[in-house]
């Protein structure tokens, strides 16, 4: 069995297991089914952005993952389009809710400093396919999956809420950005699992900013904007 699938199996388990135990703390409000369809969504996820572990050619080829980047997207944007979810409740829309810019704006500082921090201590090469790469993909397809339809799917399952700074927050904020970070500071390999607690902390954290500023503007724009920022900032300072 591949690696890459091992791990999200087992990201997907730890999943239902923890939302499961979280929906027994408020049955009234917690709807199964919608957790079994975001335990799904990143499996579907994972499964394109791997090229079905390696299964589908590598088309496009490159330095970078043009292919699993693309069909993650499309798959994202395919579900989307579907009535149950709906492009303007998943954020893709360019409408920013009305006084919500000049707070997101302002919440994006800690991010942009953070982003800036780690740009100036590394010295990362460019090349045009990596500019091209990290203005563009990152953003486009990690937001509209986990600050978009798998944080959708978790409103639906979860539907307690807090109001807090401004937003109505409920357990989808926290599972989609421990599920975020998990990605890319969790996995399997060499018959081990391995953890990486700084780098799920330096994803998981921002993370929950970008979701606070998902449900203040109802829209993904400024989310996307700023991944591809931290993304690619490192190449020209």
């Amino acid at each position: 069995m591949p690696n890459g699938l091992v791990s999200i199996v087992a990201i997907c388990g730890g999943l239902l297991v923890v939302g499961g135990l979280v929906g027994l703390l408020d049955r009234r409000r917690f709807t199964p089914h919608w957790l079994l369809l975001a335990a799904a969504l990143v499996f579907l996820n994972d499964a394109a952005l791997t090229r079905c572990y390696g299964l589908i050619p590598d088309i496009l080829g490159g330095e970078w993952n043009w292919t699993g980047k693309l069909l993650a997207l499309g798959l994202t944007l395919a579900i989307a389009s579907h009535p149950a979810f709906g492009w303007k409740n998943s954020g893709l829309t360019f409408r920013q809710r009305e006084g919500s810019l000049p707070p997101a704006l302002l919440a994006s500082l800690p991010i942009i400093a953070l982003y800036l921090y780690f740009a100036v201590a590394g010295d990362e090469t460019a090349s045009v396919e990596s500019i091209a790469f990290q203005l563009t993909l990152p953003g486009l397809e990690e937001e509209t999956f986990y600050r978009g339809i798998l944080l959708l799917a978790f409103t639906q399952a979860f539907r307690g809420r807090a109001r807090f700074l401004g937003v109505d927050w409920g357990w989808g904020a926290i599972l989609s950005s421990i599920l975020f970070g998990l990605t890319h500071a969790f996995g399997y390999g060499d018959g081990s699992f391995s953890f990486d607690l700084l780098t799920f902390l330096l994803t998981g954290v921002p993370a929950l900013i970008l979701v606070w500023m998902r449900e203040r503007t109802g829209s993904l724009l400024l989310p996307i904007v700023l991944h591809n920022f931290g993304n690619s900032i490192g190449y020209f300072v």
